[in-house]
């Protein structure tokens, strides 16, 4: 989809340095030679030179016209996503990437089309029906080239609920389309928490929180207004690098300076975190955010020591005592690379159950659904291994006895910031009692206990 617009701007921003965006055809042909698509194992000086190392998914692509710069592409599962964002400046010097904001915002576009298109790649059919209503999602998305939803799922198909023209002139131009019948709001904040264990008295082992609150409010009139506030328990750490929907109509300013690259002072913003917005008809995320909280939620140690053919490992899990001890599931898998199937093994678990993956080459270790009363599990295992096949999973990082065990968590009506919505402080003004759902989240995300008897890839290592 292209937009006269936005390039109509480029060429105003961008001045002599302005190239064109080429016909679709000679755009597609540059865009597989720049990804290595298509003469990959061809020498092309402005692709394969040393100069020309790329870290990122943001490209310059060669065209008759010159170097179109940047290119936002990526290429996931057989199909290609890609967009040209505008840089609102001289692209002479080129400005850094993190100051050019049509980046992030393409990148988010982009990501919400291979999460709407992505789920029916195997079924050719069903692909190719989501491919042809994507123009229909874009006019509602992205309406005049600046993405206003990146949902794309949440969308609608069909035109029938959008209207032609708003028929109130204080409409905002993301209320897409009027709902009729019984106010409804629903809030659930889902935290993601990351973590790298290390067990070693020279290495800090980190963890990271994560936070997103998604919203769907189900309400009459043109632009509602709402208000939601987070609560967080006395004491608990303060919210930090908030980042709000474009709908939120004010907050404190204080509110989105507080940042975690700085240590926590007097001066931090602690509340109250209140939004007041006109929601968009479909689901969103109302904010983001980070914490420093004082303690993961499941300290681990695991070591693993090779004794001849043998290998001998060791696992203990702690769940702290803040954390609810009620799990959706809970699970720790024990990868074995680069080493061939399982042939032998001998184990013995202190609580759960431990599986054999198909291939032979991971352990399941099934915690269950709660710790036991002592909020500690163990695990001890004697394995022996057969010749490695090509099918075997090997891994280029973790070779020899640098390995690690994964955790797998989720826990429902739990945050580790404490964080939650006060039903009772959400404020709709519109006639009728609106019905109000709050719920709330745990999940774990890239949760690694690494081999505290081998070297392991250093997240921080103290100067």
């Amino acid at each position: 989809r292209r937009f006269p617009t936005v390039e109509l701007r480029a060429e105003t921003f961008n001045g002599p340095a302005h190239v064109p965006v080429p016909s679709d055809s000679a755009f597609l042909r540059a865009l597989l030679v720049e990804l290595r698509l298509v003469d990959q194992h061809v020498f092309l000086e402005q692709r394969d030179t040393c100069t020309r190392i790329s870290h990122s998914s943001v490209h310059s692509v060669s065209t008759a016209a010159g170097e179109l710069w940047p290119v936002l592409a990526f290429h996931r599962s057989g199909l290609i996503y890609a967009c040209v964002p505008l840089v609102e400046g001289s692209l002479e010097p080129r400005p850094p990437l993190l100051s050019v904001s049509g980046l992030s915002q393409g990148l988010a576009l982009l990501l919400g089309i291979m999460d709407y298109v992505s789920p029916s790649r195997k079924n050719e059919a069903e692909l190719k029906a989501k491919v042809g209503q994507l123009r229909n999602l874009l006019i509602q998305a992205c309406p005049l080239g600046t993405p206003l939803n990146t949902n794309i799922r949440s969308l609608s198909s069909s035109f029938e609920d959008i209207q032609e023209m708003p028929a109130d002139k204080d409409q905002p131009a993301w209320r897409s389309s009027s709902y009729k019948g019984k106010p409804q709001v629903n809030v659930c904040i889902t935290e993601k928490v990351k973590c790298m264990q290390y067990d070693q008295r020279d290495v800090v082992d980190t963890w990271q929180v994560y936070g997103a609150v998604n919203c769907k409010c189900d309400i009459e009139g043109s632009a509602p207004n709402v208000t939601l506030s987070l609560t967080l328990p006395t004491n608990a750490p303060p919210l930090q690098d908030i980042v709000v929907h474009h709908c939120v109509t004010s907050v404190d300013p204080a509110m989105l300076v507080s940042t975690s690259a700085e240590p926590l002072h007097d001066s931090v913003y602690s509340g109250p975190y209140k939004f007041p917005f006109i929601p968009p008809s479909e689901s969103f995320d109302l904010c983001y955010y980070t914490s420093q909280v004082p303690v993961p939620p499941i300290l681990g140690c695991y070591q693993l020591v090779e004794e001849g053919s043998q290998i001998k490992i060791t696992v203990n899990l702690k769940l702290h005592e803040s954390i609810k001890n009620s799990f959706e599931y809970c699970e720790a898998r024990i990868p074995f690379f680069n080493r061939g199937p399982i042939a032998q093994l001998e184990h013995k678990v202190s609580y759960g159950q431990l599986d054999l993956s198909r291939e032979k080459s991971l352990l399941v270790w099934v915690i269950g659904q709660k710790f036991p009363k002592s909020l500690e599990v163990s695990l001890t295992g004697t394995l022996s291994f057969g010749t490695a096949g090509k099918e075997h999973p090997t891994d280029y990082v973790c070779t020899g006895n640098t390995t690690y065990v994964k955790l797998y968590f989720r826990i429902p009506d739990f945050t580790l910031t404490g964080c939650y919505v006060d039903q009772r402080s959400v404020q709709i003004f519109v006639p009728g009692k609106p019905k109000i759902t709050a719920s709330r989240e745990l999940i774990s995300s890239d949760y690694y206990i690494w081999n505290s008897k081998a070297p392991a890839p250093m997240v921080y290592k103290p100067l």
